[in-house]
């Protein structure tokens, strides 16, 4: 069964002082969890450039923001203290290593000589000095349903459930299933590109006839409320344009939005959607066949040499443990990390295959948390991960996952990947915690209106929305999804980690869920105003990490 959420008396307790000296791994708290939130007299503020900049981090009581108590954590409990060092692994797009925030804090395997084309320390991969890179020179991949019906068309297409033998039925069904999503979604996205690109010249052309009309290029919202249109055609421009500017303010922003949208759809029909693309072929290994592991390098950062490929496992290592206090950019929420990058999700939807690998590779190679800030909604292999996670657990590793970004139920749509038995419904390891996303206003809007939510299958949510975090070649930027939250609870399970390290992954996992915050207040869900649902619904917990109780919890669980 999914590991029950314990009523326990912990929001209550107060740990007792215990005698320490400074420079001891584990901290001695006397301090009181945070509690009653609901009760509490909040208010709802305007954030600045700077609170914004680091809400993830902040305190509800202190601060009225939905943060996760990182800096009252590091201020009141670990201030005086030094953990021991806890490998992170970042499954992801990959990490820019050499980044000014995060090349202090970058894993370095000293068992293999950089270069020398040797695998010294014989785990299998040459030359892995700070991960590995299962996707070699790959970028651009297809969604999963696609892959399905582009591997399976030759074998089912034109057939009937009737010629369809029993051993078949589950590959025929899975393949009619993605069939049917990809005419969905291509059909969707063409017709979004078109809007897109019939809006962009419906405002070039109406910008223009209001141009020739006022005799100037540039023209203000006022000057186009005065102008008197002649003749049907400008009467229509006018008010489209009065639309536009009254929504955004500025057309020229209108249109890099527009131009934005038609990049976005343009990029999903030339590879996500594309059937004759063939974006593994350059890995040159088998992406069917579990065995077939010689394939990949060293590069964890991708071939792209602008990096751009790796914004996104970056961003995820810069939340987790960006250098702290070296007085640039910004701080991770943990100290005392070393960032493992695996590269293995490319600009689509993962191979089962890679994500497989790349657990067991992280494992193997000493990281005790995961993050895996990816998903998707069909597998073709899923028994391979769920093997890894399994064997994750049996190595006492916590793999902390993303819920996804579609404001879907997940006990009602699989994600994968998961850590659910489809036969029962049932959990079948305990090391896996999934992570919602939260929002920075406190009240209604505390759930990310992307966020999936799930009351057996999302554990616990964190903040996800509009993160400001690490992006290649040394800049930084707001980015936002449940990939955002679940790299923040990675940070606060790898602090329990160095200070607690007897308990197990397991336990970290019951730590974080017993010890957020929980609030019973209704909350929207979804974006969706008319569905509003109580926020201890919406997950197993039904709370908020944060970091401050989780410490306390860790205390009084390892005594």
């Amino acid at each position: 069964m999914r590991t029950p959420f314990l009523k326990s008396t912990f929001a209550a307790a107060t740990v007792a002082m215990i005698a320490a000296s400074c420079g001891t791994t584990s901290p001695v708290i006397t301090s009181t969890p945070i509690d009653n939130i609901d009760q509490q007299p909040l208010k709802n503020v305007t954030l600045t450039d700077t609170q914004m900049k680091g809400w993830g981090g902040s305190d509800l009581v202190t601060d009225t923001i939905p943060g996760m108590s990182v800096q009252k954590a590091y201020d009141e409990i670990l201030k005086d203290y030094e953990g021991k060092t806890v490998i992170v692994g970042v499954i992801d797009s990959g990490v820019d290593i050499e980044h000014e925030d995060l090349k202090n804090i970058i894993w370095v395997n000293e068992d293999e000589i950089p270069g020398n084309g040797i695998d010294d320390d014989k785990n299998g991969y040459i030359d892995d000095i700070h991960g590995w890179n299962f996707l070699g020179d790959a970028v651009a991949e297809n969604l999963e349903f696609v892959r399905i019906v582009k591997r399976l068309q030759p074998k089912y297409e034109g057939k009937t459930p009737t010629e369809i033998s029993a051993e078949n039925k589950a590959e025929y069904d899975m393949y009619q299933k993605a069939q049917q999503e990809f005419e969905k979604k291509f059909n969707e996205t063409s017709q979004n590109k078109n809007y897109y690109t019939q809006l962009l010249q419906t405002l070039e052309d109406s910008e223009k006839a209001v141009s020739d009309k006022l005799g100037k290029e540039d023209f203000s919202q006022k000057e186009l409320a005065r102008l008197n249109p002649d003749t049907p055609e400008l009467e229509q421009a006018k008010g489209f344009l009065v639309n536009i500017m009254s929504q955004i303010g500025d057309l020229d922003k209108a249109k890099e939005q527009l131009k934005g949208g038609i990049d976005y759809f343009s990029g999903g029909l030339d590879t996500h959607y594309n059937l004759d693309l063939n974006g593994r072929d350059v890995v040159g290994d088998d992406p069917y066949d579990i065995t077939d592991t010689n394939y990949g390098n060293g590069d964890v950062d991708g071939p792209d040499p602008k990096k751009e490929d790796a914004k996104h496992g970056t961003h995820v290592a810069g939340i987790i443990a960006a250098e702290r206090n070296n007085g640039i950019g910004i701080n991770g929420v943990a100290k005392n990390v070393k960032i493992m990058a695996v590269r293995a999700v490319p600009d689509g939807d993962e191979y089962d295959k890679d994500i497989a690998l790349a657990i067991r590779y992280a494992v193997d190679n000493g990281a005790k948390v995961l993050n895996t800030s990816f998903g998707k909604y069909f597998s073709q292999n899923p028994e391979w991960v769920k093997d890894a996670i399994k064997y994750a657990a049996d190595n006492d590793v916590l793999i902390v996952n993303a819920a996804g970004n579609d404001a879907l139920d997940m006990d009602v749509t699989n994600i994968f990947p998961n850590d659910q038995d489809p036969e029962n419904v049932a959990e079948y390891a305990d090391n896996f915690l999934t992570v919602g996303a939260s929002n920075y206003e406190y009240g209604s809007k505390l759930v990310a209106n992307f966020s999936n939510y799930g009351k057996t299958n999302v554990d616990v949510f964190a903040p996800g929305t509009k993160i400001w975090s690490t992006t290649p070649l040394n800049e930084y930027e707001f980015l936002q999804g449940t990939s955002m939250a679940s790299p923040a609870v990675a940070g606060v399970a790898a602090l329990i980690r160095s200070y607690y390290p007897k308990l197990t992954a397991a336990q970290v996992k019951n730590v974080i869920m017993q010890s957020g915050l929980a609030s019973s207040s209704d909350v929207i869900v979804g974006g969706d105003a008319k569905d509003v649902r109580a926020f201890n619904e919406l997950s197993v917990s039904g709370r908020m990490v944060n970091l401050y109780n989780a410490l306390i919890l860790a205390d009084k669980m390892s005594k």
